[in-house]
């Protein structure tokens, strides 16, 4: 299955900023909370577990990859991409987080092809610029489809 087939309609978004680590949750989740994708419990699940145990799902300088437990409300396995212009800063974290990509793991398994093809694309250091650099959702959305 091709990274694309993973990001539900209206998935891949840029905001201008967001006014803390919690909106900028909120921004990543919306398209898998509006698809069905999660109900609201998974992405409190998310903030909580942020809370308690920092922002564990920080992939690399400014990407971030916020997720939960499946049991805590995902529906289905999808993900989201969500660009800030602006970075926001995550407690315990020395760099601003500008690229979010929201998973939803329906069981332990079914997301593990996403994340490999998806670790694939941020592996390339010119991928990662690139997504980055984007200034349309339709560049993001054109250089997730060619991964």
């Amino acid at each position: 299955m091709r990274l694309i087939s993973y990001f539900p309609d209206e998935s891949i978004k840029i905001k201008h900023s967001a006014d803390n680590w919690q909106q900028a949750i909120d921004h990543s989740m919306a398209s898998l909370l509006k698809n069905g994708y999660v109900n609201a419990q998974y992405i409190q699940a998310i903030k909580d577990s942020t809370q308690h145990n920092g922002p564990y799902y920080i992939l690399a300088p400014g990407v971030a990859m916020p997720h939960a437990r499946p049991e805590h409300g995902a529906l289905k396995t999808g993900m989201s991409l969500t660009l800030l212009k602006q970075g926001v800063m995550f407690d315990n974290n020395d760099e601003p987080v500008k690229l979010l990509i929201g998973l939803s793991a329906a069981d332990a398994d079914s997301h593990i092809e996403a994340i490999q093809a998806l670790s694939e694309l941020l592996s390339e250091e010119e991928n990662l610029t690139s997504l980055l650099d984007c200034d349309t959702e339709k560049q993001l959305t054109d250089i997730i489809a060619n991964a």
